[in-house]
């Protein structure tokens, strides 16, 4: 079977982004803000093990070590000069462990996890049940899982303007929130609660756009892509086609929605549910959009 993404694309366009990402990533931050907030489910319990995934530079790994001294942080990240940024982050006073690793094979013991934190990674992942099942073997039975992704409407006007100008994939297509919650349900997660958030971002012109993107690391890593430059033929007609959308202030918007979901690890002994069955479905319907920002 073909795979959805190029996994050593993926690598390698964060490693190159590393020393651009947090001045490019001013979305990545914002989610990241949102999504420490959710840390208060854990009421008045203090965990031993935190673990990062997709930690970038580290700044989430360095506000939950503030949060709590105690704490065990995991900073976990599949490109080295991510991690090397971490360090940074880290700082002499509050340090915290970096791994080298990959979300789909967490190097962790079984149960060992008391929370873990994943912001805007597992957009990367095509197999969602099989990464949460990885999750929920780390996490120890009532540990917590915080996670967020990127959702279909991201870079839509980028993905349409694209499509008129050029037959081979340019943007991923992100999964909905519904099958995000199904694939929690599907791994054995109890109580999900899934929640979005609409952002609209704004560039001068499509190239601003495009070099925003390739600061942060996220460039086309489809398997399917274009082997060759896409060509200024192409890029122009791309250009022009996101034209009719430019707004009276003269900026180009840039759709981004961002899916927060929170899941708690069952019992010991609880099945994980596999190739379907009885899985509940979450209806998009009853997710509400909790914020729409410009």
């Amino acid at each position: 079977m073909t795979s959805t993404f190029d996994p050593r694309h993926v690598r390698r366009a964060f490693a190159r982004a590393a020393s651009t990402y947090t001045a490019a990533a001013a979305l990545q931050r914002e989610a990241e803000t949102r999504l420490l907030e959710s840390l208060d489910y854990l009421g008045e319990q203090v965990p031993k093990v935190v673990l990062d995934v997709g930690a970038g530079p580290g700044h989430a790994s360095a506000a939950i070590k503030k949060r709590w001294p105690k704490a065990q942080v995991i900073a976990l990240d599949q490109a080295m000069p991510m991690l090397r940024q971490a360090r940074k982050a880290a700082g002499w006073w509050k340090p915290f462990t970096q791994v080298c690793a990959d979300a789909r094979a967490l190097p962790v013991a079984d149960g060992s996890v008391d929370v873990i934190f994943s912001n805007l990674c597992l957009q990367w992942v095509e197999d969602l049940p099989a990464v949460f099942a990885g999750f929920r073997r780390a996490l120890r039975p009532g540990g917590l899982l915080l996670c967020s992704t990127f959702g279909p409407e991201t870079l839509i006007e980028l993905r349409d303007a694209f499509a008129q100008s050029d037959p081979a994939p340019h943007v991923s297509r992100f999964p909905p929130i519904a099958q995000f919650g199904d694939a929690l349900l599907m791994s054995g997660f109890r109580d999900p609660v899934l929640d979005r958030d609409l952002f609209t971002l704004t560039y001068n012109d499509l190239p601003a756009l495009m070099r925003e993107l390739r600061a942060m690391g996220a460039t086309n890593a489809l398997s399917n892509r274009r082997a060759t430059l896409t060509g200024r033929g192409r890029f122009a007609a791309a250009s022009a086609a996101y034209e009719p959308l430019r707004r009276p202030d003269g900026t180009l918007p840039s759709s981004w929605e961002v899916i927060y979901a929170h899941a708690w690890a069952p019992a010991p002994g609880a099945p994980i549910r596999e190739h379907g069955r009885d899985v509940a479905s979450v209806p998009v319907s009853a997710i509400p959009i909790r914020r729409r920002i410009d």
